[in-house]
């Protein structure tokens, strides 16, 4: 399972969700770094010195990071869904079959809903 770092705004039952599923997550709330504004580049160097992929809902700056620094631990980027296991179950699955998120960059997305059937 993945060795993962949620950021500040991931949701805590997200990161629930995903520990109940085997993956081994840390909050920057335990690791004494939340409600700090730490910038992005020090979160992903604090995550990728532990050896973890940061887990975020903010893709727009950690895809630049990631093409600006590609030398990390892996980046998880997710869109929003309230509905929490369906995420989680999104994110497992997008990581559980890899050996190693190293230098990776996760995208999940939400599905689009499907169609609203034809008016009468």
């Amino acid at each position: 399972m993945a060795a993962l770092y949620a950021d500040e705004n991931v949701r805590i039952e997200l990161v629930v969700a995903l520990r109940a599923l085997g993956h081994d997550v840390l909050t920057a709330l335990a690791d004494g770094r939340a409600n700090q504004g730490i910038p992005d580049p020090l979160v992903l160097a604090r995550a990728t010195a532990l050896g973890r992929a940061v887990l975020t809902g903010n893709r727009r700056d950690y895809h630049r990071l990631h093409r600006r620094q590609p030398n990390h631990a892996g980046i998880v980027t997710f869109t929003r869904d309230d509905d929490i296991q369906p995420l989680a179950d999104r994110i497992h699955a997008a990581v559980s079959p890899l050996p190693s998120l190293a230098g990776l960059l996760m995208r999940v997305v939400r599905p689009n809903p499907p169609p609203a059937p034809p008016a009468p």
